[in-house]
């Protein structure tokens, strides 16, 4: 999660989210001194000018600013007014404007580029109740819009039409429970019927166009984040050091999406739809973890180099990644998994190669689950120490232990599986040239493998020499299995340097 979208979705929390109502008493300078707490806290200078007529507190010419990544770059939101009306029953209605620009500009060697997005509602009031400790908003609208207005490159002249981007959330309704103790709290929650999104990108010299577009329907999404009260900070590692934390869940019941592109003669596109999945992630100074699923997704391909449509399905694709961001003395824990299962290619593809049906035609399976501990020995979010990592001045840390929880890979009637735990010497540098000497075992299991080779011999794709090659190698890295055409290997790296395969040394 980079710095800006972190700040981003902690403005659209306040802006755009909500709880609903608690029992205590809550003033409309109660909501604003609040709001105006949450602002600073994160990075942000707030300016307005407050009048108070009546019930109704009035903030004028409200403007929120924010840099970003050392400041090259910055971020602002602006609001003609905003007011916030106490009901006389202990609650406070929060009347945002119907249209609100938020701009921003990031600076380059050739100047800045900025640009305006407009959000969008259709004037529904935020209720909110509680009391200074505890504060729940309650919000719904049936349109909630996000869209490019303007963009400015230096150098360029971009017409309106150049760059379109527009994203659209229907009956929106949310949630928020706001409790501030040592560390400010948000409970979050939010529904909505569909999303509907539309970028597109138009050479105005007519040589090329792209587009992405599509639609999610049934979100739904719950979420925690806890920010340090009181620390008025722009930066993302100090934060994060002082608790910042920030959790949450997005699932859909259902996608589709068409992606499009052109450059003179040459084009491509590709349609896709799933059933559904969920995006999940978890951020704090014990590191950032993103778990991205997605069921029974169905693409079909085309484009002028490929001589046909393609229609692929697959039962569930996703991955999840989790690193540390702090740096450590400690060692800290990372993952990455990857899985693609039951991957079906249409038989029109498996008629180019396999004509007469030889070989088995079932959906393949690639999945892998990787984790470890490594030291750390820089700020992931410090935009200083970065720059020396990507100059080579600085070493991003250590790589200390490595474990395959699980591999498997299917095709064509052969599978795959293993496990292995190694770990690594970093002060051995020298025995595998510059990389940390690792030690362990790594067990594997090959079912199918000679069925496999024999049934490519015979359909002329694999010559007899080289089936010879492949089964010499097989023949040195592994042993016959329990079952028929099963193979097992057991690989050792010991910590003196040798390579063992099922006890004989081969290094």
């Amino acid at each position: 999660m980079s710095v800006s979208f972190a700040r981003s979705c902690g403005a659209a929390i306040v802006l755009s989210l909500s709880a609903q109502a608690a029992l205590a008493d809550v003033s409309a300078q109660d909501v604003w001194s609040d709001w105006k707490s949450y602002m600073t806290t994160t990075g942000y200078k707030v300016t307005g000018t407050e009048a108070k007529s009546g019930n109704t507190l009035t903030v004028s010419d409200l403007l929120l600013e924010m840099p970003v990544m050392d400041a090259e770059a910055s971020g602002s939101i602006a609001m003609p007014n905003i007011q916030f009306v106490e009901n006389g029953d202990g609650t406070v209605n929060i009347l945002l404007p119907k249209e609100m620009p938020l701009q921003f500009k990031m600076d380059g060697p050739d100047g800045a580029v900025e640009g305006t997005f407009i959000y969008s509602h259709d004037g529904s009031p935020m209720l909110v109740s509680g009391d200074t400790d505890e504060m729940t908003y309650d919000y719904a609208t049936a349109l909630m819009g996000f869209s490019l207005s303007g963009l400015s490159v230096p150098g360029e002249d971009i017409p309106a039409e150049a760059v379109k981007f527009k994203a659209t959330l229907t009956d929106v309704v949310t949630k928020t429970v706001m409790t501030k103790t040592d560390l400010r709290s948000y409970e979050q929650t939010l529904t909505s019927a569909s999303l509907d999104y539309d970028f597109g990108v138009t050479d105005p010299e007519g040589k090329g166009e792209g587009s992405f577009k599509g639609a999610l329907q049934g979100l739904t999404f719950n979420g925690t984040t806890s920010i340090p009260d009181g620390t008025e900070s722009a930066d993302m590692a100090a934060l994060l050091r002082n608790g910042l934390s920030a959790s949450g869940r997005f699932d859909f019941a259902g996608g589709n999406s068409a992606i499009s592109g052109r450059e003179r003669r040459d084009s491509f596109a590709m349609e896709s739809a799933s059933q559904g999945g969920s995006i999940s992630f978890d951020m704090s100074d014990a590191g950032l973890t993103y778990d991205v699923r997605q069921n029974q997704t169905e693409l079909n391909i085309s484009g002028s180099d490929i001589p046909f449509p393609l229609a692929l399905s697959m039962a569930e694709t996703g991955f999840k990644l989790m690193v540390p961001v702090t740096k450590s003395d400690e060692e800290q824990d990372f993952g990455l998994a990857v899985f693609l299962r039951d991957f079906d290619v249409p038989e029109v593809l498996w008629g180019m190669v396999d004509p007469t049906g030889a070989l088995p035609h079932d959906p393949a399976t690639i999945a892998i689950d990787l984790a470890g501990k490594a030291k750390l020995a820089f700020d992931m979010f410090d935009p200083a120490s970065m720059e020396a990592i990507d100059n080579g001045e600085l070493a991003p840390g250590e790589l200390n232990a490595l474990s395959v929880n699980s591999l498997e890979v299917s095709v064509a009637g052969a599978e795959l599986t293993g496990t292995g735990d190694f770990t690594f010497n970093n002060d051995d540098l020298e025995t595998y040239d510059g990389m940390p000497a690792p030690s362990g075992e790594a067990n594997l299991k090959l079912v199918g493998a000679n069925t496999l080779l024999d049934t490519l011999i015979s359909m002329g794709l694999v010559s007899d020499s080289d089936a010879m090659g492949a089964r010499m190698m097989m023949g040195l890295l592994a042993v016959p299995g329990d079952g028929e055409d099963t193979l097992t290997s057991k690989i050792e790296l010991t910590e003196d340097g040798q390579i063992k395969a099922n006890g004989q040394r081969i290094k």
